[in-house]
Parts: C-alpha cells; sequence; structure tokens
C-alpha cells in the first residue's frame, strides 16, 4: 500500500510514523507514506495557496491551482484508486470503511485548512470525502493520521497476530468485550471464571453476550444500524 498525503504542514507528521505498528509496516515494506508540501506547487513568491472566497465572506479558500497540479503530477507516475479529502462534511469514517480502504493499492490524502477548497476540487478531482467525526479541526493532518493507522494495521502480515484485527470493536458491528490478564487475583478483583476456565465454547459465548451487553449500553445505535 503507498499513501501520498498531501499537505501545508508536513512537519506535523514528523514522529507519528516512527512507531509501533506503522514503522514495522513501513520497515518490512509492506506500507509507503510519502509528505508533499502543497506549497511546492504554488505559483507565486510568496509560496501562498489561498484566497478570498468570491462572493466574501469570512476566511480564505484553498486554491484548486497548487492542489490539481500536485494530484496530477502523483497521478502522471502512477494509478491511484482513490484520492480522499480529509473533510468534517465527509462521509463518516467506520471500520467498515476502514477494511475497504485496506484493500486499495496507492491512495492520495488531501488535508484541507482555512475554510475549505475550491469547490471544483470536490468536485473534479477527488474520488472520495472522509470525516473522523462530526467537529472540526485546525486542519486535517491529524484526520490523515488517523485514517493511515486505521488502513496500515489491517495490511495482512503488520499485526503479530492475524487474527487480531478480526476481533477489534466494531469489526462485527459490535464493541469489544471486556479483556484480562495476569494476575487473575488483583486486591480481590478477581478474572471472570469462565475466561479461566479453559471451555472454548463457553468462552465465545461469554465474549458474544458481554459485547452485545456492552454494545447495547454504550452504543445503542450499532445494534440499530445491523438489525
Amino acid at each position: 500500500m503507498r499513501i501520498d498525503i498531501i499537505t501545508l504542514f508536513p512537519a506535523m507528521f514528523t514522529g507519528l510514523f516512527d512507531f509501533s505498528i506503522i514503522k514495522r509496516a513501513l520497515d518490512q515494506g509492506m506500507a509507503e507514506i510519502h509528505l508533499h508540501d502543497l506549497r511546492d506547487y504554488s505559483k507565486n513568491k510568496y509560496r501562498s495557496v489561498d484566497d478570498y472566497p468570491f462572493g466574501g465572506g469570512a476566511g480564505m479558500v484553498m486554491m484548486i491551482e497548487p492542489i490539481a497540479e500536485c494530484i496530477r503530477e502523483l497521478q502522471a507516475k502512477r494509478d491511484y484508486d482513490e484520492v480522499i479529502f480529509l473533510t468534517p462534511d465527509g462521509r463518516l469514517f467506520d471500520q467498515m470503511t476502514a477494511n475497504e480502504l485496506s484493500m486499495k493499492g496507492n491512495m492520495i490524502l488531501l488535508c484541507g485548512h482555512y475554510k475549505g477548497v475550491d469547490e471544483r476540487v470536490r468536485e473534479h478531482l477527488v474520488t472520495r470525502e472522509i470525516s473522523i467525526g462530526d467537529y472540526v479541526l485546525s486542519g486535517g493532518e491529524l484526520a490523515a493520521a488517523v485514517v493511515v493507522d486505521s488502513l496500515v494495521r489491517l495490511i495482512p502480515g503488520v499485526l503479530g497476530d492475524e487474527t487480531s484485527a478480526l476481533s477489534d470493536s466494531f469489526q462485527d458491528g459490535l464493541l469489544s468485550p471486556p479483556v484480562y490478564t495476569r494476575p487473575a487475583d488483583f486486591q480481590g478483583w478477581k478474572v471472570p471464571e469462565v475466561l479461566l476456565s479453559g471451555h472454548e465454547a463457553k468462552i465465545r459465548e461469554w465474549r458474544m453476550e458481554k459485547a452485545l451487553e456492552r454494545t447495547r449500553e454504550r452504543r445503542p445505535g450499532l445494534l440499530a444500524d445491523n438489525h
């Protein structure tokens, strides 16, 4: 998987991809992440990439020219499955979307800023728009990092345990059940006996019951969405 990130602030990603699962994927050649400074595609000496909105109004708008120049330069070198714009009014990112995108080969992530991008970018250059939640961030960089992390961990071979990602919350439309580890008894707080029984069928049944119970209590909308 190759991910190209178009951003005004490439330094924001410094260190984010140098640890844990993403670093392992990069080191093993299972994923590539490339950063592109949008200001490098500006046509003026000030390297500006924004301008006032037509019709007036507060704030600035990211211009189409540098964005188009960057995307087209990348597309001239290879085929991309997706050009994704990170924006608060995009489709809400969820596990099913992550699963789908993790099967792609190459993708571009465009990080927005200011009052957004010239609408023609969305109409002609972007294939998909994604939001990580119903709130506004200063820019799309943090959203891009979230998307990258969620996708890379799904690449086969990246996680040490191939079944680990399959048991994550939301994979089956439910929250994950509670998990425990040693010691079995900590100051009188005990691990449920069923988990110590070694009875696989009963453990699976317990986990499903707890997953349903936790989902019903904390995210009942998930049950409504899946039934």
